[in-house]
This record gives C-alpha cells, structure tokens and sequence, in this order.
C-alpha cells in the first residue's frame, strides 16, 4: 500500500493506506481523532471542518494523495494554541455562550470560525458580520443566533 506522510495536529505521521481514501477516513478510522464529524461526505454540511495550513478545509472532500508532507493538518483536537490551557479562546466563547444543543456540527463551527476570524486579523481588521455570513457550516438544531455571538466573543479572546 502506498504511504502518505503530513503532519497533524503538529506531529509529522505516515499512515500506509490507498491513494483513494478521503483524509477524512484516514483522520477518523486509521488515526483514531473524532473531533471532524461524517456528515454529508461532499463537502456540503462542513461538519468535518479542519485546517489545512491555517485554512478551514472539509478533509471529506479531499483523498489523502493530495496532501502533501508539507501541508499541517489541525483538527478540533490540535485548535487548542495557548501554552497551558485546555482550550482555545473560541471553544471557551462557545461554552460562555450555550451553544451547543446536539454537539454533532460544533468542532467544525469553531474550526471554521477560528479561521475566519485569523482570515479577518490576517486584514488587520475585526470579524464583521458579512465575515461570518460566509460561513456556510449546517446545524441542523439552528444555534445560529448563538454561534454568530460566540463568534464575535471568541474573535475578541483570539
């Protein structure tokens, strides 16, 4: 079998798996990280969301033969980039602000936000309201009056 070697959630790994395989199933299955949810598998409800070097990325949509050893793969599990802490500024934002009802969609909400709030930082700038209404995750319990206040909260902390 082939093998494909990136880095996720800061450590350089090498999984022996077909060419074929959406990085989400290599994630999930060989890796064992279940923070990126199945949902649609076409790119469509962004419950998978990930980074891929600093950019929101649905690893359903992508086979495992288009990363490259280059690219830093970040999970819901790797988002957490303060020395010492438990969480990210976002997932606190989240928790302040009762998000979650069913949880599915929540790790690729905050991944999304996180990178569109560095996306609008990255500007030199604050997260406005036409930023988050680019963010196009589905939740299917409708939190979305919540997840768009936990946004501008968190983007705040970051």
């Amino acid at each position: 079998m082939p093998e494909h070697t990136f880095k996720l959630n800061g450590k350089q790994i090498t999984v022996d798996v077909e060419d074929d395989v959406r990085l989400l199933w290599v994630i999930r299955d060989l890796l064992g990280l279940t923070g990126p949810k199945y949902g649609c598998g076409i790119n469509v409800c962004k419950a998978c969301t990930s980074h891929i070097n600093g950019k929101a990325f649905n690893p359903c949509s992508v086979q495992v033969k288009d990363v490259e050893a280059s690219d830093e793969i970040t999970t819901i599990e790797g988002l957490p980039d303060t020395v010492g802490e438990e969480l990210h500024p976002m997932q606190e934002a989240w928790l302040d602000h009762d998000v979650v009802q069913c949880g599915y969609c929540q790790p690729g909400q905050i991944m999304a936000a996180v990178a569109k709030v560095k996306q609008a930082q990255a500007k030199g700038r604050e997260i406005t309201d036409a930023d988050i209404e680019e963010i196009r995750n589905v939740c299917r319990c409708g939190t979305y009056f919540r997840i768009r206040e936990a946004i501008k909260d968190g983007s705040t902390r970051m």
